[in-house]
């Protein structure tokens, strides 16, 4: 059994992990530890953060993931890393983010121009391109959805149109950043249309995680993500 740790910020579309937990098919278990929310930065402070992976280390993970996109770049590209280090002291095991994880998911498709659907404020959804953009990824377009709060309440219809919005015919991914949208049962729906890859916030998290223990599970369910054979870089 491989036990994968998640840092959850409130309650939203946590529902999302027992899903994919399901689609692994696999002996893998996702355990979600919730955190605290707060005002802009206070979300993914340290101390937040640990106290958390104390509830998570009752469980034996292998690997601990801070499943918030927005909880992690909006310190920086190298806020963020300071992030995830201290992440990995406080829980003694590999540590990262859902930030990291779309970067590492981008190369591990071999993507270099992406397009965000985000369902942030505008001025926030260009800070993911930007942390995008340290990591050598290119970013064809931003679209904002001008969410706060309520992304958690949305279905298929309103997560395809966040798609269909977003998606630039150059792009050769589309990413979207947000922990709070359920995606897990609409990724297959969702590549179809646009005819490719698509990165969701929960998919990626989860990916990342079995990418910091060496897992690879084959699940077509989840995507292009979970199915293509990793590119070697040269």
């Amino acid at each position: 059994m491989t036990a994968l740790g998640f840092l959850y910020p409130g309650h939203s579309a946590e529902d999302d992990y027992q899903r994919i937990e399901q689609l692994l098919g696999s002996d893998i278990r996702l355990d979600l530890a919730h955190t605290d929310i707060g005002e802009e930065l206070e979300t993914g402070s340290a101390d937040r953060l640990a106290a958390g992976v104390e509830e998570l280390l009752l469980n034996g993970p292998e690997a601990v993931v801070w499943a918030s996109t927005s909880g992690s770049f909006l310190y920086g590209w190298e806020g963020a890393h300071e992030q995830i280090r201290a992440l990995a002291r406080a829980a003694g095991t590999p540590a990262s983010s859902t930030s990291f994880g779309f970067v590492h998911a981008v190369r591990e498709l071999g993507v270099r121009k992406v397009a965000i659907g985000a369902t942030y404020p505008a001025d926030v959804a260009e800070l993911f391109a930007e942390f995008l953009r340290a990591a050598g990824i290119e970013v064809t377009g931003v679209h904002s959805g001008g969410v706060v709060t309520a992304a958690g309440e949305w279905g298929e219809g309103e997560l395809m149109s966040l798609a269909q919005e977003a998606d630039e015919a150059d792009a050769e991914a589309l990413l979207l950043p947000d922990t709070a949208l359920h995606t897990a049962s609409h990724i297959e729906t969702l590549e179809k249309h646009l005819t490719k890859p698509v990165l969701t916030a929960n998919q990626v998290s989860v990916w990342e995680a079995l990418r910091l223990t060496t897992r690879k599970v084959n699940a077509p369910s989840l995507g292009t993500l979970f199915t293509r054979e990793p590119v070697v870089q040269v």
